[in-house]
């Protein structure tokens, strides 16, 4: 089994959740300065064991975790929020003021899911519990964290959803961008845009692009998945290139009367070209970001423009 933790830097370890058995698909963020720990995404229930044993695995005893920051409350970031405080009680959740009350009674964000999932929602995610009110700090716009060994600086990024942030760390200048930069696996020079629904909007999606290249971090931390360095323009044009492109891709299916299955399937032909072209495994960025999901968040996202016309 490949290693579920990566030292990546002197106070940031990378832990793989192995999210449905596979590596690469989901990372959770761990710091340690000797004393006390923070981590940097929860992942599901499903992978909360695994995160557990990793935590344990790069030596940071169980009882030093004293903070859990979540760049937004998607199952795959912060599903596991609920289940981590009910084990350790003094965890501190912190979270964008539009997630907060939905962690605190999740039975919305978990109807929105199933309408996506449906009888695979259990299975993926396992069960979200809720996270009391008094576990709960809100992060606005700019908020300075203060975790072991550095501090962080929430940038509020709408786009893939409208209760994400991205975390900078002023010091190293690293950036931890949950989704906003998108889904990439390590060694590829291929970045997919997750557009799930609700929220996607790609207008805003743009400018959170716009307002992270001007951070000019010197390295990326993606969720899905690891650390990238050396070629941050190349990637974002990369990411902002195939958001558009698939958005008129679908946006032209439905003006033309194809259907919701007839639009998945041409997104399908056109991710397998891309996939093929960049010679990447597509089952890594499968697990990741689903073909349905991608095409399912262009589809309201066209029709809700379209009502407001």
């Amino acid at each position: 089994m490949p290693s579920i933790f990566h030292r990546l830097t002197e106070n940031i370890t990378a832990i793989d959740l192995q999210f449905q058995g596979r590596p690469a698909a989901i990372a959770s963020y761990l710091f340690y300065d000797g004393n006390a720990a923070a981590l940097i995404e929860t992942g599901p229930t499903t992978t909360v064991e695994t995160l557990i044993e990793g935590v344990q695995a790069a030596g940071v005893p169980l009882e030093a975790l004293r903070q859990v920051i979540v760049t937004h409350i998607h199952l795959d970031h912060a599903g596991a929020a609920g289940s981590l405080v009910r084990r350790f009680p003094w965890l501190k959740v912190y979270v964008h003021p539009v997630g907060a009350p939905h962690l605190a009674d999740p039975s919305k964000l978990l109807a929105s899911a199933a309408r996506l999932y449906g009888d695979q929602l259990g299975s993926l995610w396992g069960p979200v519990l809720p996270v009391p009110p008094e576990n709960l700090v809100v992060v606005n716009d700019s908020d300075v964290i203060q975790i072991p060994g550095t501090s962080l600086r929430a940038l509020d990024t709408p786009g893939h959803a409208r209760h994400h942030h991205a975390y900078l760390d002023p010091r190293s200048g690293l950036l931890f961008t949950g989704d906003v930069a998108g889904v990439r696996m390590p060694g590829a020079r291929y970045v997919r845009p997750p557009t799930p629904p609700p929220e996607l909007d790609i207008e805003a999606w743009a400018a959170s692009i716009a307002r992270l290249r001007a951070v000019q971090a010197t390295g990326l931390f993606l969720t899905h998945f690891g650390l990238f360095r050396g070629d941050l323009d190349w990637h974002w044009n990369d990411l902002e290139r195939r958001l558009i492109d698939w958005g008129e891709i679908v946006r032209t299916g439905i003006a033309q009367g194809a259907n919701d299955d007839q639009v998945l399937q041409r997104m399908k032909r056109q991710l397998a070209t891309e996939i093929e072209s960049a010679h990447v495994d597509p089952r890594a960025y499968d697990v990741a970001v689903s073909y349905e999901s991608v095409v399912a968040g262009y589809v309201r996202y066209w029709k809700k423009k379209a009502t407001r016309m």
